[in-house]
């Protein structure tokens, strides 16, 4: 279970701000990259929220739906988003780090010391720590990761009811068999990522069966 001993050693509970970072989203093919960014309070969280917040990937649906507004309640979180577009302009890297730095610029307070959640870290005003696997270890990092789901997987539902027949809802724009056969036979959206191979491979199809339908008119 994540714990502060990295908040600890980068001073947190000695009036240094420390936030956790982490983001959502890098291997969808369709909607964005989420970050999220948490100030945990001063006096520690709550005993038994603390002992309920993990790595959102291990948590199952609607325990990251409970958690998600005490988190908020009694933290500091910001959301970062990079849109597809950005996504595809400047690759999921970029974007996801791009995501980062907005979650961080965007907390009513500004933090001294972020933790960040992989081996790369975004550009920052503060000193940043990259922690691998950061989520099952930091419990700001943690905290953030479930906001962060939570927050996209709303959008990708809303977009689900815009787009049916994705899965999106379930899937979250992940590449499941669903979304790859409906990538096929309903073709691609604006909200889908052009620079990810299936999206490419399923524009150069229906391009290709457009062409073969031209050519039965021609003759």
């Amino acid at each position: 279970m994540p714990d502060l001993t990295h908040e600890i050693a980068a001073g947190y509970g000695t009036g240094i701000l420390v936030c956790g970072v982490d983001e959502v989203g890098r291997g969808p093919l369709a909607g964005p990259v989420v970050a999220a960014a948490a100030i945990l309070p001063a006096e520690g969280l709550p005993p038994a929220l603390a002992a309920l917040i993990n790595d959102s990937k291990l948590l199952k649906a609607g325990v990251r739906e409970e958690l998600a507004p005490l988190i908020l309640a009694c933290c500091d979180v910001a959301i970062g988003i990079a849109e597809v577009e950005e996504i595809d302009r400047i690759n999921i890297l970029q974007a996801s780090l791009l995501a980062m730095r907005r979650a961080v610029e965007g907390l009513r307070s500004t933090p001294a010391v972020a933790l960040i959640d992989g081996n790369k870290a975004p550009g920052l005003a503060c000193r940043t720590v990259t922690i691998v696997g950061g989520d099952a270890a930091s419990l700001s990092i943690a905290a953030a990761s479930v906001v962060a789901k939570v927050e996209r997987d709303r959008m990708m539902a809303e977009l689900a009811r815009r787009h049916p027949g994705y899965g999106w809802e379930r899937n979250a724009g992940y590449p499941t068999a669903e979304h790859r056969k409906a990538l096929i036979s309903l073709g691609v959206t604006p909200h889908h990522r052009r620079s990810f191979g299936p999206v490419k491979v399923a524009l150069e199809t229906r391009s290709m069966e457009k062409v073969a339908g031209d050519s039965k008119f021609d003759k």
